[in-house]
């Protein structure tokens, strides 16, 4: 199924095309998957963690299809999954990830272990050159460990 064409955007400014475009959580929680964690197949991000409702997740892949962000192609080795990856436009949102990560960890009680957060807000070059490389040689291995939940189990 191809992706459909975008609508017509409200207006010309930078800033309200990019929040038409991730003006939702859930378009940036399936870039960061695809570009920090790795994950590639409907069921990964599914599976994310943030619960994510099937046909929410169906939507929000297809728009960020239609916007360029990623794309889909058959699993070479089961013809029925599809295969996403960012494009090189979706590629260029790492530093905006990147500031993300470092901000929401910094300000707020986050299941993201402080070690690594402040490995990267140290070493943003380093981290962006790394992300870049992975993604453009298909390295598949999760830049970031999986975070613990912050909400608290009850005993």
């Amino acid at each position: 199924m191809p992706a459909k064409p975008r609508q017509k955007r409200r207006s010309g400014c930078p800033v309200n095309l990019s929040l038409e475009i991730f003006g939702d959580r859930w378009s940036l929680l399936i870039v960061r998957d695809l570009m920090v964690r790795g994950y590639k197949t409907f069921k990964e991000f599914q599976n994310s963690g943030e619960k994510i409702a099937t046909n929410i997740l169906s939507e929000r892949l297809v728009s960020l299809e239609a916007d360029g962000i990623l794309t889909r192609t058959p699993d070479p080795a089961d013809g029925r999954k599809l295969i996403y990856r960012l494009t090189e436009k979706g590629i260029a949102l790492a530093p905006i990830v990147l500031e993300l990560l470092v901000w929401g960890a910094r300000h707020n009680h986050t299941g993201a272990p402080i070690p690594v957060i402040d490995h990267m807000a140290t070493n943003r070059d380093w981290v962006l050159k790394e992300v870049y490389r992975r993604w453009a040689e298909h390295d598949p291995t999760p830049f970031l460990p999986p975070f613990a939940s912050t909400k608290k189990e009850n005993a």
